[in-house]
């Protein structure tokens, strides 16, 4: 049975499993250029949550096997998809008249990376070989000299020696090097944020950069920090009030997201990999999902619960063929999924602040026992969405 199959029916049999045993499951068990055994693991990278990624690329660096360095450099260009790169693979191995860089990242922006990786500091890495793979690549045209560089991705943290071997290279305003451990960090920030200015701010760490002058970083912590902080609304629903009102008291973020997308993933019978806070993706950009949960307000008397979308989520979901709105009402329990074309009329009808620094459709849903609706303003009909939840079991 291919990895993939194993990992999608049997997920427990391989959730204890080391990354070589993994690798051994594959194909024909050995990472070879243009391989079953290469495009096996690389769909199962794919699939995978990000803390996956973290652990497989810790074993690659503490354990010596023979396709480590191959496995890692499979694993880091899955961790440019997560940052939002389209990653093109390289070759594992070197061979005449071929470019052998490990990887090259694409950002929506228009900056290319090209990607090296380094698991030792047995030998220095020569510059001009990967100077040269750059080169190569802007003369086949798959990058432009002014919009690309080179990220040199090491497997440990004292990089002393790389650093002074890149300053006083010709190539130091081309190179840039970051750790995998920080690597990994980045994508699970990425997984926390929604705003598109914040993640093409994190991608502009990984392009060179003089950073005399630190407010670019200074901006990037302090703009995710802010934004995880917006799970602490200041929103409650008056139920005799005929919009929502702002009532100066904060609640208390709730964090269920994965037990609803584990839910929907069954309903849907797909796998979903989270690409931002609120955004989830089939493998293949397919099926996009947007996923939002509440806290339940007036459970005693009146059961309702307030959820925002933005216009970023919106865009998100429109960059997909088939896309769904997950509303988790409370708990992964009561959970209200929709596709998006059948959403998105409703939303000229909701409530919608715009406050000068963000705007946001108010969505905002009523229970009674198990039925569902959608309030909308004055003088337009409550939506029944008793027939959106996911039935329990699913």
């Amino acid at each position: 049975m291919p990895l993939l199959d194993l990992w999608a029916k049997t997920p427990d049999q391989l959730e204890d499993k080391q990354i070589h045993q993994l690798i051994a499951f594959a194909g024909g068990g050995r990472l070879l250029d243009d391989s079953p055994c290469s495009a096996e693991f690389r769909e199962f990278l794919a699939t995978v949550p990000s803390k996956k990624l973290e652990s497989f690329s810790a074993q690659c660096l503490e354990q010596a096997f023979p396709d480590s360095g191959m496995a890692l450099q499979d694993i880091v260009n899955e961790i440019g998809v997560r940052l939002g790169a389209k990653s093109i693979r390289g070759r594992y191995r070197g061979v005449k008249n071929q470019i052998g860089f490990d990887g090259l990242w694409k950002f929506p922006a228009g900056n290319s990376i090209v990607v090296e990786v380094k698991t030792t500091d047995a030998y220095r890495i020569d510059l001009n070989v990967v100077a040269e793979y750059r080169r190569k690549l802007i003369a086949a045209g798959e990058t432009a000299e002014e919009t690309s560089s080179i990220l040199l991705v090491v497997g440990r943290q004292d990089t002393g020696d790389l650093e002074a071997q890149i300053r006083g290279s010709r190539h130091a305003w081309d190179v840039r090097i970051i750790s995998v451990d920080a690597l990994t960090r980045l994508m699970k920030i990425m997984e926390d944020v929604d705003d598109p200015a914040i993640v093409q701010r994190i991608h502009s760490i990984l392009v060179p950069h003089e950073f005399t002058r630190l407010d670019a970083i200074a901006d990037v912590l302090f703009s995710t920090t802010e934004e995880v902080k917006q799970d602490e609304t200041p929103i409650e629903i008056k139920q005799s009030s005929e919009e929502p009102k702002v009532e100066g008291i904060k609640t208390s973020p709730v964090a269920f997201h994965e037990a609803c997308v584990k839910r929907i993933q069954h309903q849907l019978k797909v796998s979903l990999v989270k690409r931002s806070r609120s955004g989830y993706s089939t493998p293949d950009d397919a099926i996009a999902l947007n996923c939002s949960v509440s806290k339940e307000h007036n459970p005693d008397s009146n059961p309702n619960y307030w959820f925002a979308f933005h216009p970023h989520q919106q865009t998100f979901l429109e960059k997909h063929a088939l896309a769904y709105v997950a509303f988790g009402c409370g708990s992964s329990e009561r959970l209200v999924l929709v596709p998006y074309e059948k959403f998105k009329p409703w939303l000229q009808n909701t409530w919608v602040t715009e406050n000068g620094e963000r705007t946001y459709w108010h969505v905002v849903i009523y229970r009674d026992d198990k039925s569902y609706a959608l309030r909308l303003k004055k003088g337009s009909k409550a939506i029944d969405l008793t027939p959106y939840v996911v039935a329990n079991g699913g």
